[in-house]
């Protein structure tokens, strides 16, 4: 964006090609933000089944990442049959654009953008297209919006294929991705919007009513982002008759041929993308058009002939010359004064057809004695009214229309009818900033809150750990459904309360994912809804060390009569498909988590961690008699203990030490002596061969085993 000092310098005759605020509509994040606070005004004034706020179901969902991510979450799981789609929320030509099939692993970082995908999209002989539009914002004081009658359908180079998400040439219409394409033969291909709408009546759809629709959605989208302009304007000093933003309007149409917001882009690429035979000429010709139509409306051919006020015969000079540009706003066939919210006095003085009528909106009046205050109960805000702002309420609260209330009050004045307008509709801004004036014919019941706030409810549950009950709480499905799918075996039958209040961890929501406590202090942060699990047994295992005692985050093979200590990344999920192959083929259970004492003996007691989707042993061997570390085929295969040293000490921790102490570190190495090294890449043939081998030559435990580990009750 140009710098301050530029936009100060703007004027009717000298003008900006972008206008302040523009982030509204062309970041992708505040777009939705910019529809949705759209939306909801017009929900809670009309309610969801009115036909106002029907119009506005054009645009997919969204959440911004990392504030939305639990939201995300929930929704995904609500709804496991949505598609979603990821983005960078301030990039173009599809860059980092890709559609993902488990939308819990967005990134937690910001500048990302989940948008629920559109799964079915209309094609063009089998490929799927987006429309790419030019829509004009020539002035948001008044509001002028245009809609540029040609434009493209933007192809993708490879056949739709919905199971084929991974492959982007399917998937995405950006031409700058497209033209990577080496196996299409025509990798970049736009169809001009003459082409295609012939190409709609003659597969027999009404073109004029996809057009109709696609007219509304860019008017709606442009007058949704017009109040955050004209404040960054007023910030930046800048003439609202000195800019003027040319927007690239990117919208998908599904099967059924409704038409869907996807994208505002800034200064759209007016080059040519599309060789010669693949429509280049017709595209060539097009901008070339739009361009040449751009300048004449907007005036930039004659500066000198440019109006100080955009007046009704100002506004029919713009029309007159706007070549191709079709008028959007102001329109007289269609009303968007609700949308529009409160317009501003340039705009109603266009339209004087529609005289403006408010009423109050969630508001309680409180009087005492010629005093009136004013209660919003959604914003909370508490003004209390001079005589003028009371009467002009009270006019209000009678049913008279704001150009009514410009009679009563120039004819108890002897202010000129412009000074009237003008302090009239600066209460009016102030009221409407506060959220106190609904249209008239708005249905919102008094005193109803809407909108679209989550109720966050969270669910106990009590975990038996290493003889010990935690109370852990966590937000209801699909976080609370997943730890307690993981944790089943753990799960005692007593209620939350019967817990050790001290023992305690809570997942909570946060503006960065997913955060887990101990009610004292933040243990961890930026969780991913699949790194829940892992930082609760991580926590688990900190509280199970102490002095003189490490834990080691190994995973226990177990058999009938013998066990093997395995040291494997969990976090791998293909390290985790050979174990899981491995422990069926040899009748085995699996639990991971081990407390290593200091003593003479060394000795190691289960901890019992269950291995996700696999068998879970309730009673566990008190010493391994093996160590198997997996170990990537590349990596050298050195034995002894002091190997088994190198090996171990990754997956060893002392509590909240970030090192061991002497003394644990020498019945570490006193265990490694004791215990014999296997070494095994992670597949599965090597994997199972290593492990049958180490167990044909270790003895078996007695019958009954000395130690048996400590079970949750009803397990």
């Amino acid at each position: 964006m140009p710098p301050k000092a530029a936009f100060q310098a703007t004027s009717p005759q000298h003008k900006m090609n972008h206008i302040p605020g523009n982030a509204a509509l062309t970041i992708k994040s505040r777009l939705h933000d910019s529809l949705k606070r759209m939306r909801e005004r017009i929900l809670a004034q009309y309610g969801e089944a009115h036909p106002y706020t029907q119009r506005l179901a054009f645009f997919p969902r969204a959440y911004e990442m990392p504030r939305d991510y639990p939201a995300l979450v929930e929704d995904a799981a609500a709804n496991p049959h949505k598609g979603w789609i990821l983005k960078p929320t301030n990039a173009s030509k599809g860059q980092g654009v890709r559609v993902i099939g488990d939308p819990s692993e967005a990134p937690l970082a910001p500048n990302w953008l989940v948008q629920e995908y559109i799964g079915n999209p209309h094609t063009i002989r089998g490929h799927k297209y987006v429309l790419r539009l030019y829509m004009l914002i020539a002035g948001i004081e008044p509001v002028r919006i245009y809609l540029y009658r040609q434009g493209f359908a933007k192809l993708a180079s490879a056949p739709w294929d919905p199971d084929d998400i991974d492959n982007v040439y399917s998937q995405l219409t950006n031409p700058d991705i497209n033209a990577l394409n080496e196996d299409a033969d025509v990798p970049v291909e736009f169809i001009d919007l003459e082409r295609y709408r012939q190409w709609l009546r003659e597969q027999g759809h009404d073109d004029a009513a996809l057009f109709a629709q696609i007219h509304d959605l860019a008017t709606l989208t442009a007058l949704s982002g017009i109040d955050a302009m004209r404040t960054r304007s007023r910030e930046s000093g800048a003439d609202p008759l000195g800019c003027y933003e040319l927007i690239g309007l990117d919208c998908l149409v599904d099967d059924q041929l409704k038409p869907w917001i996807l994208e505002c882009n800034l200064s759209p690429s007016l080059g040519i993308c599309a060789r010669p035979e693949h429509g280049g000429i017709v595209e060539e010709e097009v901008k070339a058009s739009l361009v040449s139509d751009m300048i004449s409306l907007t005036g930039l051919d004659r500066p000198e002939q440019a109006p100080r006020q955009l007046d009704a015969a100002a506004l029919t000079a713009e029309h007159q010359r706007a070549g191709n540009f079709a008028t959007l706003y102001p329109n007289a066939a269609i009303d968007y004064t609700p949308f529009a919210g409160l317009p501003s006095l340039a705009d109603s003085r266009l339209t004087p057809e529609r005289p403006l009528a408010l009423r109050a909106h969630k508001v309680s009046e409180l009087f005492d004695n010629d005093q009136l205050a004013l209660y919003q109960h959604d914003s909370g805000q508490f003004i209390q009214l001079n005589d003028s702002a009371a009467l002009i309420w009270l006019l209000l609260g009678e049913g008279q229309a704001v150009n009514e209330i410009v009679e009563q009050l120039q004819a108890m004045s002897d202010a000129t009818r412009q000074q009237i307008e003008q302090d009239l509709w600066a209460t009016l801004e102030t009221w409407q900033q506060y959220g106190l004036l609904a249209p008239a014919d708005s249905t919102s019941p008094a005193m109803q809150r809407t909108g679209s706030q989550r109720l966050v409810s969270s669910q106990a549950m009590t975990l038996t750990f290493a003889g010990q009950r935690w109370r852990l709480s966590a937000p209801e499905e699909p976080v609370a459904d997943c730890l307690q799918a993981h944790f089943r075996p753990l799960l005692a039958g007593h209620a939350a309360q019967d817990a050790d209040t001290s023992l305690c961890l809570a997942v909570l929501e946060s503006t960065n994912g997913y955060c887990l406590t101990d009610g004292a202090r933040i243990l961890r942060s930026r969780l991913h809804l699949n790194e829940i699990s892992p930082a609760i047994e991580h926590a688990l295992l900190n509280h199970a060390a102490g002095e003189n005692t490490c834990v080691i985050d190994l995973v226990l093979l177990n058999t009938d009569q013998q066990q093997l200590a395995l040291l494997a990344p969990l976090n791998d999920t293909d390290c985790l498909a050979s174990l899981g192959t491995v422990a069926d083929q040899l009748s085995a259970t699996l639990t991971h988590g081990a407390r290593l004492a200091s003593s003479a003996t060394a000795a190691l007691t289960p901890l019992n961690l269950p291995v996700a989707g696999m068998p879970f042993a309730a009673e566990n061997h008190c010493q391994p008699l093996a160590l198997l570390a997996l170990i990537p085929k590349e990596a050298a295969a050195e034995k002894g203990p002091l190997a088994a040293m190198s090996l171990l000490l990754p997956y060893a921790f002392q509590g909240q030490r970030s090192t061991l102490d002497e003394q644990t570190l020498s019945t570490l190495y006193t265990f490694c002596q004791q215990v014999p090294l296997h070494l095994s890449p992670r597949d599965p043939a090597s994997l199972e061969k290593a492990c049958r081998e180490a167990l044909a030559i270790a003895p078996t435990f007695p019958t009954t085993p000395a130690w048996k580990e400590m079970t949750p009750t009803g397990v």
